[in-house]
């Protein structure tokens, strides 16, 4: 089906704050195919603890694409436990180079509590500035909203929820119905 006759999968907002020692991902439980909303309490964060290390990753995009990649994520971090930087840049390769990864459509932001990366499928994995990431189509108001808050004396979860409260006021994508997931460092 042509893309200009399929409406398209959206409502995602994910946002990730490191601050005070933690680190938070938060996600709104919203996916519409156009104008109508599917689901509200879709889970798009999980903790994933591949060899006894934690990670908390948060998704945004297709979710059976986003789960592919999780997958994939949890076996790089299985073969190099305790460091998720390789095991995002080695995920990263093999979604730029194989032609089965190559067509996911999502994003990931993933932490072990020390380290904050956004993977995407063109191949970057980027650490964030200002300890803030967002993706998805309400990311950027979350974002926005979480670096106002950042110097305040808000804990990393009350800049998360506070974000995504912000980012639910705004984008019709994004609901309040929050999974939040935090880990320390």
């Amino acid at each position: 089906m042509a893309d200009e006759q399929f409406p398209g999968w959206h409502g995602t907002t994910i946002v990730g704050v490191k601050k005070g020692g933690d680190v938070v991902i938060a996600g709104d439980g919203q996916v519409s195919l156009g104008q109508t909303v599917i689901k509200g309490t879709a889970r798009k964060v999980r903790r994933l603890s591949p060899g006894g290390f934690d990670v908390v990753a948060g998704f945004a995009g297709s979710t059976a694409d986003a789960f592919t990649l999780l997958e994939r994520l949890e076996k790089k971090l299985e073969a190099t436990p305790g460091q998720l930087a390789r095991a995002s840049v080695e995920l990263a390769k093999d979604w730029r180079t194989d032609k089965y990864l190559q067509k996911l459509e999502a994003m990931l932001i993933v932490t072990d509590g020390k380290d904050m990366l956004v993977i995407t499928g063109a191949g970057d994995v980027l650490e964030p500035e200002h300890d803030v990431a967002a993706i998805g189509s309400g990311g950027n108001f979350a974002l926005a909203a979480a670096r106002a808050m950042m110097d305040s004396e808000k804990s990393a979860e009350e800049v998360a929820r506070r974000a995504m409260a912000i980012a639910s006021d705004i984008c019709v994508y994004t609901n309040g119905n929050l999974t939040v997931e935090t880990i320390s460092a």
